[in-house]
């Protein structure tokens, strides 16, 4: 009996059963892309729903609209223009290598909007290594806004 998940001769062996496709019908293979792909887009979908309500419990402590956190790109670049930065670096994030220059300026304007809601210098570490977490913390925590009141809008 082997247990190596390395194999020999290109075959994988577990307990001398072959893993490899070849020993899977197409059906087998088809179950499994479509379990994969709908496990992808479920997750897509949840952290979508996840980021933009936090996003809009952002927005309505700013002052701006919560609507507009649940408008994908223009979601961004609201938040990048409440860090004070120039909205226009969520659309470039679009664009392939100019999207790691438009990541620093988002990276920037959640600095700022932390300032804002009085959290530290070091808070901006959330927002680049456990963005999720960084949305979330700002969304349900009481922090106030501490910067100008944002622009009125529909």
């Amino acid at each position: 009996m082997q247990l190596s998940f390395l194999g020999h001769a290109g075959h994988n062996h577990f307990a001398g059963t072959a893993l490899d496709s070849s020993s899977l019908s197409n059906e087998q293979m088809a179950t499994i892309w479509a379990g994969i792909i709908l496990f992808s887009f479920l997750a897509v979908v949840v952290a979508y729903v996840i980021t933009s309500f936090c996003i809009s419990r952002i927005f309505k402590k700013a002052g701006i609209a919560s609507w507009k956190g649940w408008v994908p790109i223009y979601n961004v670049w609201n938040l990048l223009e409440l860090g004070g930065q120039k909205g226009f670096w969520a659309v470039l994030a679009l664009v392939p290598i100019v999207n790691f220059v438009s990541a620093i300026f988002l990276i920037l304007a959640m600095y700022r909007i932390g300032l804002k809601f009085g959290k530290s210098e070091l808070f901006v570490l959330l927002a680049i290594f456990l963005p999720m977490v960084w949305y979330i913390w700002l969304a349900v925590d009481g922090s106030k806004w501490q910067g100008k009141p944002a622009k009125k809008s529909a």
